[in-house]
């Protein structure tokens, strides 16, 4: 089996062409709708477990790397007035290079019959519409999919093993199976492909980094769960 890691939400880079849509928008940017705090630092730590790693550059309120072609948050409230021209520049341009990367990595993997572990690393903001979302990491895949199912479960238990004190939840705060690259490219690849989306809370994020020690329990329990993985 492989390691294929990505992080679709690392900065909130947007490029020159397209700043004149954000001049009011530097608040947003720099919150956890522009990018996902920490992601980017703990994404490096994990690498290197990986066969294959690819970072999104480009801030998700340009164009939203982790939504299909037809999700009516593809765009933000920022760029969806474009001309239908500049929309499919920007695809063009910054959507589909990353997304067709990562397909085709794991595309040739498979086809090489080896079998594919696809980590998304994300973070998440630990209040959100007046909810405190109490729980220190998420493992979001599909329950209908028995590998998926049983690696989370290892993870978890691998986890728990480096911090018992660690809450950590299936399928929080969002769905597995909600639109997303995983969701996608489970439908391209049926069989020989686990798609799991890493949640961490951003209470262990200051300043853009990541608690050193939440870093390294991560590390040693995904190597510890891909390992052992049969």
């Amino acid at each position: 089996m492989k390691l294929v890691l990505t992080c679709e939400h690392a900065y909130n880079n947007i490029p020159r062409k397209y700043q004149g849509l954000f001049l009011k928008a530097e608040k947003i940017l720099n919150s956890h709708r522009g990018y996902d705090p920490g992601a980017l630092e703990l994404f490096k730590t994990l690498e290197e477990l990986a066969y294959f790693s690819q970072v999104q550059e480009t801030g998700r309120l340009l164009v939203e790397v982790n939504r299909s072609i037809k999700h009516p948050q593809l765009f933000s409230e920022f760029t969806k007035k474009l001309p239908r021209r500049e929309k499919l520049e920007v695809l063009d341009t910054y959507y589909f290079p990353y997304r067709n990367s990562v397909e085709t990595q794991i595309s040739r993997l498979i086809e090489k019959g080896e079998k594919v572990l696809h980590l998304s690393v994300h973070t998440f903001t630990p209040y959100l519409n007046e909810e405190i979302r109490n729980t220190s990491i998420g493992l979001l895949y599909d329950s209908s999919r028995k590998m998926e199912k049983h690696f989370c479960k290892n993870f978890k238990q691998y986890l728990n093993e480096q911090n018992p004190h660690l809450k950590i939840r299936f399928n929080y705060p969002y769905l597995g199976k909600a639109d997303g690259f995983t969701t996608y490219l489970r439908k391209k690849f049926p069989e020989d492909y686990m798609g799991i989306e890493l949640e961490v809370n951003q209470s262990f994020i200051i300043n853009n980094q990541m608690n050193p020690a939440i870093k390294k329990q991560i590390f040693f329990a995904l190597k510890e769960a891909f390992i052992n993985y049969k």
